[in-house]
């Protein structure tokens, strides 16, 4: 099924100065082949940051350490953690970030994952004041965005899905225009944003700083990512939970 990915997968792709995607896939979530992507994002000392990991290889290892040390490992939702734990394995030093509450979850315990720390609000001095952490909680859910000052890129989950029905078997296409979540006006699917929008006004507050943020690109994990008009087309696919 390799026409539902974005090629070359498993590699790094530069998008911006000291940004990378790693395109992979396909995922299958409940038998449906969907793109999955990882964000790779070097820091001002040289090391790594990975956001969503995505499966591993010792090729994508070495390619990635060509770039830098892998020092920091984002699980960056409820959802997208499950690859983290064997990168784990192979990046002993490096510290593993998760969303708020994703320690406390019953299948991460069981899978061995550990969570060195919880991500939240604002910057951490380990990245060096370069990303900010806005996070989004919902009901059940919550995904922490890093958002790449020097760049003006935005890195999120799943809240932004904007999948190709072109590139999809025709069951998953018609699946995908169904929940909201087909390009080129992909949003999240809409059990998602319904998890989401139960967050309130506090979810919705968080929405407005994502777009107060005036990104100049904004990179997901599922689906054809805003390569350029990043503000307007986050303004777009976020209108179901900002203010008003």
């Amino acid at each position: 099924m390799a026409n539902v990915t974005y090629q070359p997968v498993d590699e790094p792709k530069a998008v911006a100065p000291e940004v990378w995607v790693v395109d992979s896939g396909p995922l299958r979530i409940a038998g449906m082949p969907i793109p999955v992507r990882m964000t790779v994002i070097r820091l001002p000392d040289g090391g790594l940051l990975l956001h969503s990991a995505t499966q591993f290889s010792f090729e994508l290892l070495r390619m990635l350490e060509a770039l830098g040390a892998i020092r920091h490992l984002v699980a960056p939702n409820t959802v997208h953690w499950t690859y983290v734990r064997e990168w784990q394995s192979h990046c002993p030093a490096a510290i593993t970030w998760g969303a708020p509450g994703l320690r406390r979850r019953k299948a991460v315990a069981e899978a061995g994952l550990h969570i060195g720390r919880d991500l939240a609000d604002g910057t951490t001095p380990e990245w060096q004041d370069v990303i900010e952490t806005v996070v989004v909680h919902g009901r059940g859910i919550a995904e922490a965005a890093l958002f790449h000052r020097p760049s003006g890129t935005l890195v999120l989950t799943d809240l932004v899905v904007n999948v190709e029905p072109r590139k999809l078997p025709l069951p998953v296409s018609v699946g995908a225009r169904l929940v909201g979540a087909a390009a080129p006006h992909g949003r999240a699917p809409v059990y998602a944003r319904a998890a989401f929008k139960a967050g309130g006004e506090r979810a919705a507050a968080a929405a407005a700083r994502l777009v107060a943020l005036q990104p100049e690109r904004v990179i997901f994990a599922h689906g054809r990512w805003f390569e350029s008009n990043g503000a307007a087309e986050l303004r777009r696919s976020l209108d179901w939970l900002l203010p008003g």
